[in-house]
């Protein structure tokens, strides 16, 4: 390119030459066969000097420009295309300043320092001690911390130091806290960072970022311990698209650090994750992730352990953690945390000098349902509808033998829902039946079938209630295998006619649970009608205000 421009600067300078030889032909015909004076002679002399020298000048300085231009556009690509693979593009078309300050940039990444932060316990942080539940957790805890304070006799019994540790579970559930309490007990060097500081646009920098990580704990070749929060952000699975660069160096990097060809390491590795499914195979294989530790929710005796352990700090009165803890069952750590500080709140804003039991019961249907919206009122219709909607699941809870329990039932706004129903299994098992679900699906259509008894009307606010239902009846006709399709997982590839049979399965399943919510409703009509009226004068029942109602009914009958 820069050889044509050439050819057109010099066909330009031929043309001012042309120009001079033709007006210096021009002076002399005039001199010699005209009779010009000499005075008009050399004027005309000079005006033509004066207009060659303006149209050279002229074509000199949009020589140089043309050639700055184009010199200053081949060190913009250039660097573009050394620098910046991934934003070319933009690169060309930029300036070269802006191409020095994105490559500026990216040197500043590439030698960046600190990379993770290095935990330094103190007197007051906390310890495994202090953490409730998660006996079987902390028992793999306390065995990783005892290795690394006398690794010498599980060298003399031949073991050696697992290479890493991944805590997965649903949010919430104490996973970056433990990794916390094992900081505060081990002693030793502790490294924390997240998945996060890892993702860049830049190929390259995030695997730089990973090396500088493990260089740190290596410095001063003592044990010690890296944490990796929420680790899926790097440690993705791989695909054959190719479109993701920068993360498949910087899982690649990761891999390598972990269980490379280098074998004297002398750290651990725990991460964290909600998705283990979005995991790269490569990373949970044993000699990376030699430990996968499930950190679930809790169950009833840890709920009781972790809601004494939140009200250590706090004022309380005579509260019953036994019946707490059967309320709040399917509550994560956090959300039983969140239940203690918010009945501690509410007691501030009621003037009240300590927590109570009531306070209790408000801060759970806060925690699950937002706060109650006082200010809205309904039309006296809708309130009836409100209360025989919610009296409808109340009646199938009490009279199905697999249904939940009702803890209890309000007709007061909360969040989106004009009525709430605290509905918990009689009893915490880990795996449902094809009983269970069943009864779970006809308690959830009971509210709309009480709709339609009563009104002979349905109304938008069971709109929930069927979601539920339905995602219950897709898992147990797709996932659980417990209708006549059989025993075959059903999932996004299954052809056209599989999914319109599963579709017509679902329709099938919950047509039928509704109607057997019509059929229970229309058997216990009176106590349908009774539980509504308590709740139109009450608006709030609880276990035991149902339990009599339902007793004092039995007894009538």
């Amino acid at each position: 390119m820069l050889l044509a421009k050439k050819r057109g600067y010099d066909m330009k300078n031929t043309y001012i030459k042309i120009y001079g030889v033709i007006y210096i032909l021009a002076l002399l015909f005039i001199y010699f066969f005209t009779s010009i004076s000499m005075i008009g002679f050399i004027i005309m002399t000079l005006i033509g000097i004066a207009s060659f020298v303006i149209i050279g000048l002229y074509y000199y300085k949009m020589k140089t420009i043309e050639i700055e231009r184009n010199e200053y556009k081949d060190k913009a690509k250039l660097i573009a295309t050394a620098y910046l693979q991934e934003t070319k593009k933009t690169a060309v078309n930029s300036s070269c300043a802006d191409s020095n300050k994105i490559k500026d940039m990216i040197n500043e990444k590439m030698t960046e320092k600190n990379v993770g932060n290095e935990f330094v316990p103190t007197a007051s942080d906390i310890t495994l001690k202090d953490i409730a539940g998660f006996k079987e957790v902390k028992d793999e805890l306390y065995e990783i911390i005892d290795f690394l304070k006398s690794p010498t006799k599980y060298h003399d019994m031949g073991a050696t130091i697992p290479h890493g540790v991944l805590f997965e579970g649903p949010p919430g559930t104490g996973k970056t806290l433990l990794a916390r309490a094992v900081a505060g007990e081990a002693g030793v060097k502790f490294l924390y960072t997240s998945g996060s500081e890892f993702v860049e646009k830049f190929v390259g920098v995030g695997a730089e970022r990973v090396r500088k990580l493990f260089d740190s704990a290596r410095e001063n070749k003592k044990p010690c311990i890296i944490f990796i929060d929420e680790i899926d952000a790097i440690g993705g699975a791989r695909n054959n698209s190719g479109n993701n660069k920068e993360g498949e160096h910087t899982l690649n990097q990761l891999l390598v650090e972990m269980d490379g060809f280098s074998k004297d390491n002398n750290y651990i590795v725990i991460a964290a994750t909600n998705r283990k499914d979005m995991l790269d195979s490569a990373l949970l294989r044993p000699g990376r992730f030699d430990r996968h530790i499930y950190v679930g929710l809790p169950d009833y005796e840890e709920r009781i352990d972790v809601l004494k352990l939140h009200a250590k700090n706090k004022k309380i009165d005579n509260l019953d953690f036994e019946s707490i803890a059967k309320k709040t069952q399917g509550f994560s750590n956090a959300e039983l945390a969140s239940l203690m500080n918010e009945a501690a709140l509410l007691a501030v804003r009621f003037h009240q000098n300590s927590i109570n039991n009531s306070l209790i019961d408000e801060a759970v249907d806060r925690v699950l349902m937002g706060p109650s919206k006082s200010g809205r009122r309904y039309s006296e219709r809708e309130r009836k509808i409100v209360a025989y909607h919610e009296a409808g699941h109340a009646v199938a809870g009490l009279v199905l033998e697999n249904a939940k329990k009702v803890e209890k039932v309000t007709i007061i706004p909360r969040g989106e829902a004009g009525g709430y129903n605290l509905m918990m299994p009689k009893e915490e098992t880990f795996f449902p039946t094809k009983c269970s679900i069943h009864d779970e699906i006809v308690g959830l259509l009971a509210g709309r079938g009480a709709e339609e008894l009563i009104f002979d009307d349905v109304t938008a606010g069971a709109s929930n209630d069927i979601e539920k239902a339905t995602f219950l009846a897709r898992k147990y006709i797709g996932s659980f295998g417990m209708s006549e399709i059989g025993l075959m997982k059903i999932d996004a590839q299954a052809s056209q006619e599989t999914q319109k049979r599963v579709d017509d399965e679902v329709n099938k399943l919950l047509q039928q649970c509704h109607q057997e919510a019509l059929n229970i409703l229309k058997e216990n009509q009176f106590l349908l009608k009774t539980i509504a009226e308590a709740l139109l004068q009450k608006e709030t029942l609880l276990s035991k205000d149902i339990e009599k109602l339902y007793t004092n009914v039995i007894e009538t009958a």
